[in-house]
């Protein structure tokens, strides 16, 4: 039986995972969670908010993290976050917004880049009745409605140049003016950015205003990627096994060293959100000879991450050692977490 208890404080250690699964709304997850409200297992590696994002502790990387996290959640000033896609930025936002005061107001996350520049301006300020055509009654913008809460404006290196001079003026004035009106309107959002493009590049190219990121970047976090904190990926596969078994009938067993090996030899270009696509189709297939045939062939082992060479005695040896370290970790997170000892069956 899976063992867990809840606690209003942090755990020590924390690792960024992107959970979209049951993401609920944001009236529920002001209104309905205590203010810090988190779940741990109970060997404290897994931490579940309660809006279901997902913190796994390991890493000396992401524990300092955390500790900024921390440090920053209180005071009233921008945040912006920069890591490769699927790195877990958005959990870091939700974690930030969760320690903050703010924690039982909305959390908004706006895709900067999923919107043409009109219609991300009227989705982040809003607009009064008339103001173009199919405006039948007046809206609010997110700053609006996430008034008091924490607004992410994910990907703000793909904003226009102009839109961004606009959201320039919100941080600094606090106040947002409708399309089609005239009056300003005291808005209280905090604003956390993120991005995974190359800044320096973004503000040579002028597709990042200076004068935006220099009011953005009061506090930065750097997520860095999951190649580079490996010694997570044995307990952040445990936990996706367990997770996707629960959720498709499959039988969770904990993973064979074989799977390990393969994964702490393949560089995740698409970080933990490839690792849970690719824990998906391992379950679904239910033959582990074709993921490790999947990884293997991928052309992507450790691309860019040589692996130092030993002699064949002293690297048998020191891989052994860490293969037996990392399938203990992971093992014992499985049977904490109640997994059932059964492998899956193969095709």
């Amino acid at each position: 039986m899976s063992m867990r208890f809840q606690t209003r404080g942090p755990t020590k250690e924390g690792v960024a995972i992107d959970d979209q699964e049951s993401i609920p709304t944001p009236a529920k997850d002001w209104q309905n969670s205590p203010r810090g409200s988190v779940e741990h297992d109970v060997d404290g590696q897994a931490e579940v908010l309660s809006d279901g994002s997902i913190f796994v502790s390991s890493s000396p990387a992401m524990l300092a993290i955390r500790q900024q996290i921390e440090k920053v959640a209180e005071y009233d000033i921008p945040v912006l976050i920069l890591g490769e896609s699927g790195s877990g930025k958005e959990v870091v936002a939700r974690l930030l917004h969760t320690r903050s005061s703010r924690a039982r107001r909305p959390f908004l996350k706006v895709n900067c880049a999923a919107l043409p520049g009109p219609l991300l301006e009227s989705e982040l300020f809003g607009y009064e009745r008339g103001a173009f055509t199919g405006a039948v009654r007046s809206h609010p913008g997110k700053f609006e409605i996430c008034n008091s809460g924490t607004i992410l404006l994910d990907e703000i290196g793909e904003i226009s140049p102009a839109l961004q001079a606009k959201l320039l003026h919100v941080l600094q004035d606090k106040t947002v003016c409708r399309l089609g009106g005239s009056a300003p309107i005291q808005v209280g959002a905090r604003v956390v950015a993120a991005t995974n493009v190359d800044i320096c590049e973004a503000l040579e190219s002028g597709a990042l205003r200076q004068d935006l990121y220099y009011r953005l970047n009061t506090f930065v976090l750097r997520i860095p990627p999951l190649r580079n904190r490996p010694e997570e990926i044995p307990v952040l596969l445990g936990h996706f096994i367990e997770r996707f078994a629960r959720l498709y009938g499959c039988p969770a067993a904990p993973p064979s060293q074989r799977l390990v090996a393969a994964c702490l030899e393949y560089s995740w270009p698409g970080n933990v959100r490839e690792l849970q696509s690719f824990t998906q189709r391992f379950l679904i297939q239910g033959d582990e000879d074709r993921s490790l045939q999947e990884l293997q062939g991928s052309g992507r082992i450790m691309m860019g991450h040589p692996v130092a060479v030993d002699s064949p005695a002293e690297s048998s040896e020191t891989n052994l050692k860490k293969l037996g370290r990392q399938v203990k970790s992971s093992a014992k997170y499985s049977r904490k977490r109640g997994s059932i000892a059964k492998p899956p069956p193969a095709v």
